[in-house]
């Protein structure tokens, strides 16, 4: 065989054995639209075809609300395309309160899981159903094991997974090793919502939002707001336009023990 025709047919053998495997890996990624964010993701935006880890601290690790507005919302373009599917343990999850604020509630399919590994095992079975863009899943720590399982899911049918890290009653998290198949990690928490314009209600929800790992790309951290608008009486939202990605930058987030020290220093 000629040297020259050597990486062609390799090609094509990869080519044929992902159609034989029905795997996809030409997905591309979603961007958020603000190029402080984009910049730090592979390829200009949130890896589609794969999985992701949102996590967080002290009681959002049993409650998650904030991890759980973030991936909604990031994942908000993706469930436009499909359906949407939502695997959890405790339930809490308040579809309502996501239609409010840009998630079409109406592609929402809620799934009940008795513990952990079934949680992975509807995931795994819902990311390789055909019609389906998304899978959310309750899960907490992922092992390498299992994050693999994953990904080969995620790889079937180019959809992509989000896992939010969470204990719904409570308990020690689990140790593992820095090991991971996930593309990216996350870690959310709540941040103060700015005064409406008309001053009266609640302005919208923000959250402090960090990328603590991201493969082939870089850590960041900002201040995300949901990008809706105010409207209908105290306490109500109107989606945003259909055409912006449903979370906007508020500002980069600082370092906030220096900032607390000149706020005192004042």
């Amino acid at each position: 065989m000629s040297p020259a025709r050597a990486p062609r047919i390799a090609a094509l053998a990869a080519r044929i054995a992902r159609i034989e495997g029905g795997v996809r890996s030409d997905v591309g990624g979603l961007a958020f639209g603000v190029l402080e964010i984009d910049a730090c993701l592979p390829g200009g935006g949130l890896p589609l075809g794969r999985w992701h880890e949102v996590a967080a601290d002290g009681m959002e690790t049993e409650l998650s609300a904030a991890p759980v507005l973030f991936a909604a919302l990031a994942a908000s373009p993706l469930a436009r395309r499909g359906e949407a599917v939502w695997v959890f343990r405790r339930d809490d999850l308040w579809a309502p309160g996501l239609s409010g604020l840009g998630f079409p509630a109406e592609r929402l399919v809620q799934v009940w899981a008795r513990d952990e590994a079934e949680v992975l095992g509807v995931m795994e079975d819902a990311l390789a159903t055909p019609g389906v863009s998304v899978v959310f899943g309750e899960a907490g720590t992922v092992d390498l094991t299992a994050g693999r399982r994953l990904q080969l899911a995620c790889e079937r049918r180019g959809t992509t997974g989000f896992v939010l890290d969470r204990r719904p009653f409570g308990g020690e998290a689990k140790r593992l090793g820095p090991g991971t198949a996930s593309a990216t990690r996350w870690r959310v928490a709540s941040a103060p919502s700015a005064k409406p314009a008309e001053g009266v209600g609640l302005g919208a929800p923000r959250l402090a939002v960090t990328l603590e790992r991201c493969r082939g790309g870089r850590p960041g951290a900002w201040i995300l707001e949901a990008a809706c608008a105010y409207g209908g009486g105290p306490g109500f939202y109107r989606e945003a336009s259909d055409d912006a990605h449903p979370l906007r930058l508020v500002a980069p987030l600082g370092d906030r023990e220096l900032a607390t020290a000149g706020r005192r220093a004042a």
